[in-house]
């Protein structure tokens, strides 16, 4: 009995829908309320890799200035809190379009149970590179 093959074009359209559907979730994502009470903010992307040994995280923050991105290890996980503001420039006009999000941000990174300390911390290229190491107990 032979099998029926699939046509290319099938597939790729099934692949483009996916792919948009994903890009729709992570946009959905970048923007919700915080729980009653706190401000309005939004999640930056990031991106995990652990080895034995250590975690690197990688965090988008394109336009948040060196420095301002307060970072700490708790038991839940990561915590990466900051602030982006629209250029002073882009202020005054009228919004035609704002799609890049700014204001308060808070991110939550949960982490494999375990110790964890930062051995590095900076913002380049508009990624916050974090490594953290496994700490024994």
């Amino acid at each position: 009995m032979a099998t029926k093959q699939r046509d290319p074009s099938e597939w790729m359209w099934e692949r483009a829908s996916e792919l948009l559907e994903r890009a729709d979730r992570v946009q959905r994502r970048f923007f919700h309320r915080a729980q009653e009470g706190e401000r309005a903010c939004w999640e930056p992307p990031v991106d995990v890799i652990e080895t034995e040994t250590e975690l690197a995280v990688l965090v988008a923050l394109p336009g948040v200035e060196p420095g301002t991105a307060e970072v700490r290890v708790d038991a839940r996980g990561i915590v990466v809190r900051a602030h982006r503001a629209l250029p002073e420039s882009f202020q005054c006009g009228a919004v035609r379009r704002l799609e890049i999000p700014q204001g308060f941000f808070e991110r939550r990174i949960a982490l494999p149970a375990g110790r964890y300390e930062i051995v590095e911390n900076a913002l380049r290229d508009g990624l916050l590179v974090l490594r953290i190491r496994k700490v024994s107990a």
